[in-house]
């Protein structure tokens, strides 16, 4: 018993000890150096408009009206959903997906007014592997532009400037692809419509 005894004691105050270092000290520590260091994304690079969250920078939301930038389409569950995130596992020589793109190119070139055969972006009418992914690449959002001009009232430069600003770099200079945030576009047209 005394053998037992002499193992369990330091296997006890192990665990405490290590309860207390990972599970209270750490994250309480990394906490804390996140809302100093990166307090805005810490907190979810949250979005407000007149003092009320409309969403995150991170995270793409759907937008339909003409007065918008409308997002990549999404297979998050139901479209945009977090918490079925994921993409749609289908393969580029699966029928179902070729009849969905098809149906999408048709839709995005009607709702932009672009001429049968006019190239679409492929991030207009396929997801992403998340399903929520915030930006759509520059072609895209030019493409919209007219739309988006047109259902506001404002010139079509007025709407690519707002676009321009509102396009991301790659990723540490050389990752991936610049990018147009939609939903920092959406609210800044909505206050540029405003007069605001």
């Amino acid at each position: 018993m005394r053998v037992f005894l002499r193992q369990l004691t330091p296997a006890l105050v192990a665990l405490v000890v290590f309860t207390v270092l990972l599970g209270l000290v750490y994250p309480l520590a990394t906490t804390a150096v996140a809302q100093v260091a990166f307090g805005h994304r810490a907190d979810g690079s949250t979005v407000e408009r007149d003092g009320v969250v409309v969403g995150s920078e991170l995270i793409g939301q759907p937008f339909v009206s003409p007065q918008y930038l409308h997002p990549r389409p999404s297979a998050a569950g139901a479209g945009y959903d977090g918490s079925a995130s994921s993409g749609s596992n289908a393969g580029p020589l699966n029928e179902d997906f070729l009849d969905a793109i098809d149906e999408r190119v048709a839709a995005y070139r009607d709702e932009n007014g672009l001429p049968d055969g006019a190239e679409v972006p492929v991030d207009a009418v396929t997801a992403s592997g998340s399903g929520l992914d915030p930006h759509i690449s520059i072609a895209n959002a030019r493409l919209q532009a007219p739309r988006v001009a047109a259902a506001r009232g404002l010139p079509v430069e007025d709407v690519l400037a707002v676009i321009e600003e509102h396009t991301d770099d790659r990723g540490i200079a050389v990752l991936g692809e610049p990018g147009v945030n939609v939903l920092l576009v959406n609210v800044a047209l909505d206050e540029l419509s405003q007069g605001g």
